[in-house]
């Protein structure tokens, strides 16, 4: 087997959704867009951490009223991309390992019941108590530009190459993990940058369309 690992991002690529999930959530919750934005330009500038965006967007939509229940809720008004969990059951039936690293949040896994599928994800996490309250947060230290991090840390641990693991994703947060993986699919991609660095792109938006370039 030329490649012994697949790392999957989640939104827009096994989740079918506008954006990323996080613009879904603040729509449903109907947040302040104007303090969302504003979270996020002061991350992209340096201003704050990621933990610390993580957690003031969740802030906001505790405002809202956000618990496990409610987010839940959240989850209904999205659905997995066409032949999603028939390609993951594919790459497992192959021998390969399977692995998510994200910027989304658990819960999207909970609710779509999709970790049993996985050998290891590292994505942003919500803990709830037994009223099914907000309980703690746990940020991913894997986003962005850390996502190769997460391929080396994953390399590591499953004593492979970078040039063994296959990367499928979709937007800009891609694109350093992107040029590090053996082969890079760009997936429905949303962004012209990711196209350009990857070394397949996939317009077609289902997720079938890959295991024809999966040995």
């Amino acid at each position: 087997m030329k490649y012994k690992m697949v790392v999957f991002d989640l939104d827009g690529t096994i989740i079918d959704c506008a954006d990323f999930i996080w613009n879904a959530l603040h729509d449903h919750f109907e947040t302040d867009g104007k303090a969302r934005h504003e979270a996020s330009r002061k991350f992209f500038d340096g201003e704050i951490s990621y933990k610390e965006w993580f957690e003031h967007d969740i802030k906001m939509m505790k405002k809202k009223n956000a618990n496990k229940e409610t987010l839940f809720d959240a989850m209904k008004k999205i659905k997995l991309i066409d032949g999603a969990k028939e390609t993951l059951e594919e790459l497992k039936k192959r021998g390969h390992k399977l692995a998510i690293i994200s910027g989304s949040v658990d819960t999207v896994i909970n609710y779509f019941s999709l970790g049993d599928f996985f050998d290891e994800i590292f994505i942003n996490k919500i803990f709830f108590d037994e009223k099914g309250e907000i309980a703690r947060l746990e940020h991913t230290p894997y986003d962005v530009q850390a996502k190769a991090d997460g391929l080396n840390y994953l390399t590591k641990k499953f004593g492979i190459t970078p040039e063994e693991c296959i990367f499928v994703g979709d937007h800009f947060n891609d694109i350093e993990i992107a040029k590090l993986a053996g082969l890079s699919i760009a997936f429905n991609p949303k962004s012209k940058e990711l196209e350009k660095v990857s070394d397949v792109v996939v317009k077609k938006k289902d997720l079938r369309e890959i295991l024809k370039f999966i040995q």
